[in-house]
């Protein structure tokens, strides 16, 4: 499931207000940054990948699959995906006087993909199952 595709603000050379707004580009390609928060249908996926962002590096703003229909799912295809790990150190602050140094860091991902689109054969219905007993006394065998 994915939500609605934003732009993300570049904070250095926007300023106030709504005519203030400036696009982040990407530092690789000069493209412009937009982003999706991406939720995971797997229940057995870890607690990290349950919800998360995608940034997509893009000229234009990549145009949403549709939602699958009669669910609320829009099944999702990231061209180039990549996971970029870096230090979230946002938990580590300086030693107190009489105590020793912890830092709470952690590693965190950034998600980052170059393009956005419908997987092959999303929307479609599922090709029909025939049962294990139905092929069973088709074929005149049990």
């Amino acid at each position: 499931m994915v939500s609605e595709l934003e732009a993300i603000k570049d904070f250095d050379r926007s300023s106030p207000g709504a005519e203030g707004f400036v696009q982040a580009l990407d530092k690789d390609t000069g493209e412009e940054l937009w982003s999706v928060v991406v939720q995971s249908g797997d229940l057995e996926a870890p607690a990290w990948l349950h919800r998360f962002k995608v940034k997509i590096a893009s000229a234009v703003a990549p145009e949403l699959p549709p939602v699958m229909p009669g669910t609320p799912f829009r099944p999702v295809y990231f061209d180039r995906l990549m996971l970029i790990p870096y230090l979230d150190d946002k938990n580590c602050t300086g030693p107190e006087p009489g105590k020793r140094h912890r830092c709470r860091g952690r590693v965190a991902y950034s998600v980052r993909a170059g393009g956005m689109r419908a997987p092959k054969g999303a929307g479609k219905p599922a090709p029909a199952v025939a049962s294990p007993m139905a092929v069973g006394s088709a074929s005149g065998g049990a």
